[in-house]
């Protein structure tokens, strides 16, 4: 009956084929969100008390005053590293510890001195020792500025928002009552003898640290509106702790684009919430979520980027609870028309954008990243949580999915599909059905029988199989896993100590607490062989439903008033998925005795969750609107240090069209995380079943992503050495072109290789932006050239994926496609090389065994690749690596080229040899076939052109300074002056 009821319910909430927004709340409905968004700005109750400012050579310290309840807090100011400020603020003396957000940080930052630079009764100006870079402490209210020189660079609380709910005893029992009468009389009297003695006693009672729980009678009547019990629907959440919510804004002066708090179905530039609700962040199970909308999906970063023409900022909200985030701007709404109205009126206003977070529980602690640059801020954000994960390159290939593979017969034919179809690809996928009744790590004894068989199978043509493993444990007494969970007591609880239960795919589940190292340690020993009967190392781990997701709890997920030791869930709910993410990959790296790098995709995420795997955008739908939303949803994913991102391909929900699966194909092929996946209940869409002109779209476009597979690799070290986005928007790269500060219909793959995907229904053209005045873009697959800085109008059919490279550049690739990427390791290079006259071309080589944490002992290679002065060279990055490969270079395409009049490869021992070359005049393309040099080699290139003769005519018969220096057989290029 149980597996019946949950049939039952899962299609309650996703058989409409659309979000039920009912079953979320809003802001309105948020009780503490209610409460901080009522509070009007200009009201702020707090000062600063300079008095207690303490300096020590790590931190400041300072109390605040709410002047209403006379509750004390304590600021601290960090200077870190980096040029990073920190700013914790907590309630001085809280009747119990405030939750504390632990794991995220990958170290405790390393912190820089602080100096005084004045002080009086109005404040205090500290040196933050970056040139001329200032914090300004004003006490009366409180309020914090950052600046550089006389610029304002950000404000804390200069709109007086922010607001420290404390903790305090609850008071409508009666033994709180008889407490607090008989404490009421007692302070009377102390009151009374204590000011006959001292005229100051109430002065000093006032500012009395101990006294700041007691609740004035203004509070006491505000005992409503959820603070002490909340209910939603059919659920109540009990409150023990009453309100805590924090919150604090932000001024951002000179800022009109701000990014990232991922995710949300959004366009990527925020918008302003002023009219509707705040983008709110908490992990939730949403079924077919609508777009353009700031309501929470399955993860949070509280992560948000603020970019000018003149600089590029960062904040990091460090907080685990609900979290709603508010935007406004005093320029929001105006038209260009607008903007230029004010700027010929000489109009003084500065543009600003003003930012507030609102979290329910826990502390404030907060990050400012104070860039200058894009890059900058990437690098503070990663010494911070850390980069982004470096993948197993086969992970970089295409993933084949649904929901479900009916058995392992059925695994057999697709994959054979894919041979005879002559489309490669790494992994295919298995959801729940593949597990014996919803036991995870378990299969089923009748469909999956002989699963090393299976996983042999693939094995023998180098593919690889993922299998979900969720975290919602069927409450069976015959399960092992269970037995062993609630023996060990690592269940999560509820309310009252016992084991908290809830509704999922198996019927009635328990969840495992992840907050706790031993259970994450547990959890990760059951990966082991020996323990997960029927794996082997080719098999890969999917966590899916780790919001988590309770189809009977309030917003589809677990009761806030669940424990976690001593901790409410409230406190921790957005970290749950990070740490099931972390003990999944811990025991895949365990059972190859630390050898082998996991590769783990999670649907819900955190700050951190880069440097354990990848993400995909959850339950989309086959609709034009989703593919081209995809787009936004990733890149504010990599600003905020998630690079490994992909959507569906085709839509989880709903059948799509062939036109719109063919496109989300070649989208998704230039995208960093490539998978196909669709719903139980729709057709088929293996890609050979949609008629053979339409396997040929397909088929080449995950081919073309093979070819590529180089340059992501290569990315992807990047991104896991410094923390830049894989997939990037334009403006990362032109910082200053107001052209590129909204667009998201484009993007950057690293610097090098601009994709405009066309999303489009029946699209007959797309018109690009190529930005930069001084850059020439080529379109990789006709080679033609086109200027930057302008707006180009590309007609399109059903082949077309419109992709440039940048002119300066060097791109790697693989031409010679194979079955897999693994079949494809020892294959030979092709180098593109796309000339800008302006600039010096370079690029990368990287290359390693492709799925070790070798790399980290230095083995494999690292090469710059150059083009400058007609000379091609490659040179070691790190000299002190060791790593070889079979791998050479087989062709070098030039793009932009003249003709030579011949081309000589010399190499690192001396030996010199002419080398075949094609010219293609009409395209100003050469090709250089067969160099034949070793990939991991030192070499040069040189390409030759003779125009001595042509000069010596030119000096006699037409100008008589045309003639230089240079003896006759000198390679160089001559100009006529």
């Amino acid at each position: 009956m149980a597996p019946l009821l949950v049939v039952g319910l899962a299609l309650c909430l996703s058989g409409t084929w659309a979000v039920d927004k009912g079953n979320f709340k809003t802001c309105e409905q948020s009780a503490f969100c209610k409460r901080q968004r009522a509070l009007k700005p200009g009201e702020s109750p707090y000062r600063a008390l300079l008095e207690t400012m303490e300096l020590t050579n790590t931190r400041l310290t300072l109390q605040l005053i709410n002047d209403n309840n006379k509750v004390r807090l304590l600021l601290e100011l960090y200077r870190l590293q980096g040029n990073i400020t920190r700013v914790k603020i907590n309630e001085l003396k809280p009747l119990k510890p405030r939750y504390e957000v632990p794991d995220v940080l990958i170290r405790e930052p390393t912190t820089e001195p602080l100096s005084v630079l004045s002080q009086d009764e109005n404040g205090v100006v500290l040196s933050l020792g970056v040139e001329s870079q200032r914090v300004i402490i004003s006490a009366r209210p409180f309020r914090l500025d950052i600046m550089e020189g006389s610029d304002v660079l950000m404000s804390l609380n200069s709109r007086g928002l922010l607001a420290f709910e404390h903790l305090r005893m609850r008071k409508d029992t009666f033994s709180y009552k008889v407490t607090s009468t008989v404490a009421s009389v007692w302070d009377n009297i102390k009151r009374v003898f204590s000011s006959q003695a001292d005229p100051e006693a109430e002065k000093k009672e006032e500012a009395d640290p101990a006294n700041q729980a007691e609740t004035t009678k203004e509070e006491e009547e505000k005992v409503e509106d959820g603070m002490w019990e909340e209910t939603f629907k059919s659920h109540t959440d009990s409150k023990p702790n009453g309100p805590s919510a924090v919150s604090l804004d932000f001024s951002l002066p000179g800022v009109e684009h701000v990014y990232g708090i991922p995710e949300h179905a959004d366009t990527l530039r925020l918008k302003t919430t002023d009219n509707g609700d705040p983008y709110r962040l908490y992990n939730l199970d949403v079924f077919q979520y609508e777009l353009y909308n700031p309501m929470a999906l399955y993860g949070s970063v509280p992560v948000m980027v603020a970019h000018s023409a003149q600089r590029t900022t960062g904040i990091f909200w460090l907080n685990a609870a609900e979290t709603w985030v508010d935007i406004s701007s005093n320029t929001a709404g105006k038209t260009v028309f607008g903007k230029m109205l004010d700027y010929v009126q000489g109009s003084s206003e500065t543009p600003q954008t003003d930012v507030r977070w609102i979290s329910e529980s826990g502390i404030i602690d907060v990050f400012i990243m104070l860039g200058p640059t894009p890059k900058d801020v990437f690098s503070q954000y990663a010494s911070l949580t850390g980069t982004q994960s470096f993948p197993p390159l086969a992970s970089l290939g295409y993933h084949q999915c649904r929901w479900n593979y009916n058995d392992q017969e059925d695994v057999k034919s697709v994959d054979a599909g894919f041979d005879e179809h002559d489309i490669p690809y790494d992994f295919i996928w298995l959801d729940i059905e593949h597990t014996d009744g919803k036991r995870y790590f378990t299969w089923d004894p009748h469909k999956f029988a002989t699963p090393k068989e299976m996983l042999q199978g693939l094995m023998d043509k180098k593919r690889k199989m993922v299998a979900i493993v969720d975290p919602h444990i069927k409450v069976d007494s015959n399960y092992k896993i269970h037995n062993e969970i609630r023996t060990l007591g690592f269940y999560v609880k509820n309310k009252d100590g016992g084991d908290y239960e809830g509704w999922c795919w198996p019927g009635s589940a328990s969840y495992p607490d992840f907050t706790r190292a031993d259970m994450r340690a547990w959890w990760a020993s059951m990966f082991a062989y020996d323990q997960y009967e029927g794996t082997m190392e080719n098999l890969y781990t999917w966590n899916d439903m780790n919001e988590p997701s309770v189809f009977n709890g309030p917003e589809v997920t677990m009761h806030k008033d669940a424990m976690h030791g001593s901790w409410e869930h409230r406190d921790i709910h957005n970290l749950y998925g990070l740490y099931v993410q972390m003990a999944t990959a811990e025991g895949l790296i365990q059972r190859s005795g630390g050898v082998e790098r996991p590769f783990v995709l999670t649907r819900a995420f955190f700050a951190g969750s880069q440097r354990i795997g990848a993400v995909w955008t959850g339950d989309n739908a086959a609709e034009w609107d989703h593919l081209k939303i995809s787009i936004p949803m990733c890149l504010s994913m990599g600003l905020v240090g998630i690079s490994f991102c992909g959507a569906d391909i085709g839509g989880f929900f709903k059948s799509p069209s062939t036109e719109l699966l063919v496109r989300w194909y070649q989208a998704g092929a230039y995208q960093p995380f490539y998978r196909a996946h669709a719903h139980l209940d729709t057709p088929r869409r293996e890609p050979w079943l949609f008629g053979p002109e339409n396997t040929a779209l397909i088929r080449e476009a995950v081919r073309q992503r093979y070819t590529f597979l180089p340059y992501w690799y290569q990315l992807f070290y990047r991104a896991h050495v410094t923390g830049e986005p894989v997939m990037r928007p334009l403006w990362v790269e032109y910082p200053q072109d107001l052209a590129t500060f909204a667009l998201e219909d484009e993007y950057l793959i690293g610097r090098d290789l601009l994709v405009h995907p066309v999303v489009e229904e029946g699209a007959r053209g797309v018109t690009a932006y190529l930005p930069g005045k001084d850059e020439v873009w080529f379109d990789v697959h006709t080679f033609q050239k086109h200027n930057g800085a302008q707006n180009l109008y590309i007609p399109v059919t059903m082949s077309s994926i419109p992709v440039f490279q940048r002119g300066g550049s060097i791109i790697p690739r693989k031409l010679r496609v194979r079955r897999s990427s693994t079949c494809m390791e020892h294959d030979p290079y092709t180098l593109y090389v796309a000339l800008n006259l302006q600039r010096t071309a370079d690029g990368e080589l990287y290359i390693d065994d492709g799925h070790t944490f070798n790399y980290e002992k230095k083995e494999f290679i690292y090469r710059k690749l150059t083009f400058a002065n007609k000379v091609l060279s490659s040179v070691n990055l790190a000299p002190d690596a060791k790593f070889t490969t079979d791998s050479w270079i087989e062709r070098i395409i030039v793009l932009g080229a003249s003709k030579p009049s011949k081309v000589t490869l010399k190499t690192a021992d001396g030996q010199e040899k002419q080398l075949e070359f094609d010219f293609d005049a009409s395209m100003s393309v050469l090709t250089v076939r067969k160099p034949g040099m070793n990939a991991g080699a030192d070499w040069t290139v040189t390409f030759q052109q003779k125009l001595f003769l042509f000069c010596f005519f030119v000096h006699f018969i037409f100008h008589p300074v045309c003639l230089r220096k240079n003896p006759p057989n000198q390679s160089t290029v001559f100009h006529l002056k």
